[in-house]
């Protein structure tokens, strides 16, 4: 007896337009943001407490004059990106770049110029680092539904003008780093020696 089912015919191809292409590769990017930046909490959740050897809490203290002590049992003291220790800023520098690269540059990034320097390698620079984690903590409570309606408000007036204007001044941590994206440039400025104390001879 011969089967005489019919065979399935092949789907229809399924098209997208352009423009929705666009979108959807601007909303897989955020996507793929929001999944490593919630991959991260959900390491730190399920990681034991770790503590900072010795010299991690005095490269600590000395980056952070003192507002962050040494971690306690039950993990960091702060959870601001300079008073980290190495493993958990590797960590959390590359959730910070993962916001800095798909939400942060796309959309605040502005043209580069003379008024306006930005460098490439901004996670070269410790002042950068501190303000864009700075920024990147308040976007996630200002942008929590918590926050209520106004919250994205008083983020971009609290925390991303203040951050800009002092990130991308002439005289800002890119001060030496590109004015023109057809000349690019990357120097970290030396900063102040700190002063020595010890034993008057």
């Amino acid at each position: 007896m011969s089967d005489t089912s019919p065979t399935p015919s092949a789907p229809e191809p399924f098209r997208v337009s352009d423009r929705d292409l666009d979108d959807l590769a601007s909303t897989l990017a955020k996507t793929m943001a929001e999944v490593r930046q919630h991959g991260v909490i959900l390491d730190r959740l399920g990681s034991e407490p770790e503590l900072l050897p010795a010299a991690d809490r005095q490269a600590v203290g000395a980056r952070a004059a003192g507002a962050a002590g040494p971690e306690q049992a039950d993990g960091p003291a702060s959870v601001f990106i300079v008073a980290l220790g190495s493993e958990t800023y590797t960590t959390e520098l590359a959730a910070l770049s993962d916001w800095v690269n798909y939400l942060f540059l796309p959309t605040y990034g502005r043209e580069i110029s003379t008024s306006r320097p930005w460098c490439a390698q901004w996670h070269e620079h410790p002042e950068a680092v501190a303000r864009l984690h700075a920024l990147w903590l308040a976007w996630q409570q200002f942008t929590d539904t918590e926050a209520g309606l106004s919250g994205p408000s008083t983020w971009h007036r609290d925390h991303l003008d203040q951050t800009l204007a002092h990130l991308r001044a002439p005289d800002g941590p890119f001060a030496a780093c590109t004015t023109n994206p057809n000349r690019p440039n990357h120097r970290v400025l030396a900063t102040p020696a700190p002063e020595q104390t010890g034993p008057v001879a």
